[in-house]
């Protein structure tokens, strides 16, 4: 088998950017999807611009050596080894597409060829309830409104959420874009501030009772000093565990603050990329939780690496998923077979209707439960018309 040509389509916006994704084609009329994780933020064009770069690479190639692919990308282009968000995006697609590919080969999902399962059921959290829980996305201030989106996942199931309670400003904006003076996120937080993030998570708390999952977001808007006092002031809350309290490249900083709020359990991982990323977070024992990409952390055969890898040093694994359809069902393959599952992702904007109809299949957790995806290969792909209805649909032969 032979991979003769590759596909980069990149989708029409939604409320979480324009999705990128490659379609790896071979002589046997296989096809594999990946999903380059630059949908969101503000790498949009890189993303597409790594998978073009890279897409050439491997024409020619054996599509069931992802291995060597991966390794060829990474030891071969000179910016492979240096690594970065954009470099390891567009391996994560590539590597993802050619899991999918075997799979389909097979006639198996990935998990089978991946040790098969240890997990049958998935279960999942309600993600960045700060914009709300169902088809408007929203930018709640009211600790009554924060209540109500709690109230809204109970009622579908799920028995863990995640929010930032200080993501959006008292005025009802995006505090990462216009903060402003009485709203910063950096140096010592004023009164208000607390008083209006502990409100707005009590608040939640009240709602969902003592046996809710309560996952606190920060996207590292904090820092060392910050993130101390954040979660100090949410400790009566018994926080399920702290995502991003501080840089997530600064492992003295976050090590500060674990050895400073030993109740709380720390999570990283979104923006950590590849083995040796993760290595000194495991190896001086600061991560809790680690929340591998695998869109963005070097696919599917690095972020089974990573996993087994934060097994040795008894670290759960949420997988971070904050794309489309493809991540959602990937992840879904790992977690199954991985030992340190600990729960799966749901983010907010793949809830919305216009994410929900770009593949297939539109698997979403019942009563805060996953099956995993029993079809061959990942078993999700773009449905023909979010191909025909992109903005652009490279090609290479």
């Amino acid at each position: 088998m032979k991979i003769t040509s590759v596909d980069v389509i990149e989708c029409r916006p939604n409320v979480m950017g324009s999705v990128i994704y490659v379609r790896i084609n071979t002589d046997v009329g296989i096809s594999g999807f990946g999903e380059v994780g630059l949908s969101y933020g503000k790498a949009h064009y890189a993303g597409v611009g790594i998978a073009r770069d890279f897409r050439a690479l491997i024409i020619g190639k054996d599509p069931m050596k992802a291995e060597a692919i991966w390794e060829m990308i990474f030891r071969s282009t000179f910016w492979g080894m240096g690594g970065g968000t954009v470099i390891n995006a567009g391996m994560s697609a590539i590597d993802t597409a050619l899991w999918d590919i075997k799979g389909k080969a097979y006639g198996v999902p990935v998990y089978e060829l991946l040790g098969g399962k240890t997990n049958e059921k998935i279960r999942a959290y309600a993600s960045q309830l700060q914009f709300g829980w169902g088809p408007e996305h929203l930018f709640l201030t009211d600790p009554k409104d924060y209540a109500k989106a709690t109230r809204d996942a109970l009622d579908e199931g799920y028995t863990a959420i995640k929010v930032d309670p200080m993501g959006v400003t008292d005025e009802g904006k995006w505090a990462r874009e216009s903060g402003g003076p009485n709203w910063k996120m950096r140096g010592k937080l004023n009164n208000r501030m607390l008083d209006t993030v502990y409100a707005r998570t009590e608040a939640m708390r009240r709602e969902g009772g003592d046996d809710l999952d309560i996952i606190i977001e920060t996207h590292s808007y904090p820092d060392l000093h910050t993130g101390i006092q954040l979660g100090r002031c949410l400790k009566p809350l018994n926080i399920y565990y702290y995502e991003e309290p501080c840089n997530p490249l600064n492992v003295e900083n976050m090590l500060e603050i674990h050895k400073a709020l030993p109740y709380i359990a720390l999570a990283s991982g979104e923006r950590i990329y590849t083995r040796w990323g993760f290595r000194e977070f495991l190896e001086k024992h600061v991560l809790q939780v680690i929340q591998p990409d695998l869109t963005l952390c070097g696919g599917i055969s690095e972020t089974k690496k990573i996993c087994d890898m934060a097994n040795i040093y008894d670290a759960a694994v949420q997988i971070h998923v904050c794309g489309g359809p493809i991540s959602t069902a990937a992840a879904l393959q790992v977690e199954a077979v991985i030992p340190n599952f600990l729960i799966h992702e749901v983010h907010v904007g793949a809830i919305k209707t216009e994410m929900r109809k770009l593949c297939k299949h539109d698997y979403q957790p019942v009563n805060g439960e996953f099956d995993v995806p029993d079809l061959p290969g990942i078993g999700q792909e773009l449905t023909d018309e979010a191909i025909e209805e992109a903005l652009h649909v490279y090609v290479i032969q």
